[in-house]
């Protein structure tokens, strides 16, 4: 049986680890405290492996040294922070053909944006403050007030996302009541949120129409009853049914297709 507690003596220790060439490179990018929170977690998987050969009598003693068990440590760092980058954001080129991409971060920022946001947004701002009164303002009161302007509606509301949205206006709009919607448009979204969860949540009651592949125009108007306050229409993303289908459009037109 190899001897364990020698071979742990050969682990480099978490400022050993700290101290090499490979950790004084990373450090300009993590920072002192994150990095030693990797090292620890390299150090002690190194030794858990360790014991855990040993434990199934399969340890090898030739292969470890201090000179190799602080490589190895060190490869196992760099792996870790690159791993940790491969998650950030990083800017790519949207080569899809979908312009407004929601795994790319949506529709990219104009240079006014951009510049708005370096020269004002980035620092100290008047987020909810109203200068004119003194006292505190609405966040969002100016974007609000422009997207009412361009839509012609009397008043506006943004909100993180497309789920949020929804389940705003079926609260405010069908709680208590039946939303009618096909049931080839019972999608899951981006985020796990699921179509029937959201309208459920909002005290809505969900009646389905038509089937997984073909709901027509005829099929909402069979369903509409005194307790209807919502037809819904929901966009199926990046789900698709082909081949025998029906749909109808907003307009009541059926669109079929039997390929």
């Amino acid at each position: 049986m190899p001897d364990i507690t020698e071979i742990l003596r050969f682990l480099p220790s978490v400022d050993t680890l700290l101290r090499s060439e490979t950790a004084q490179k990373i450090a300009v990018e993590t920072g002192k405290k994150h990095l030693t929170f990797l090292a620890r977690a390299v150090t002690d998987s190194l030794r858990c492996e360790i014991q855990e050969k040993v434990a199934e009598n399969q340890l090898k003693t030739e292969k470890y040294s201090r000179e190799i068990l602080l490589a190895e440590a060190e490869n196992r760092l760099s792996a870790a922070w690159k791993s940790e980058l491969n998650t950030s954001l990083q800017r790519v080129i949207n080569a899809t053909g979908v312009i407004i991409h929601t795994n790319l971060g949506r529709a990219p920022l104009s240079e006014n944006a951009r510049k708005a946001m370096a020269e004002q947004a980035s620092r100290y701002c008047t987020l909810e403050y109203n200068v004119e009164t003194g006292k505190r303002g609405k966040r969002g009161a100016r974007a609000e007030h422009l997207l009412a302007e361009m839509t012609g509606a009397e008043s506006a509301i943004i909100v993180n996302n497309c789920a949020a949205a929804a389940f705003l206006v079926l609260t405010a709009l069908a709680k208590g009541g039946e939303v009618v919607i096909s049931r080839g448009e019972l999608v899951e979204i981006g985020g796990d949120f699921r179509v029937p969860d959201v309208m459920t949540q909002s005290g809505a009651t969900l009646r389905e129409v038509g089937t997984t592949n073909r709901t027509r125009a005829s099929d909402y108007e069979k369903a509409i009853n005194e307790n209807t306050r919502l037809i819904l229409k929901v966009h199926p993303s990046n789900y698709r049914i082909i081949g025998f289908t029906a749909t109808a459009d907003r307009r009541g037109t059926c669109r079929t297709c039997t390929s």
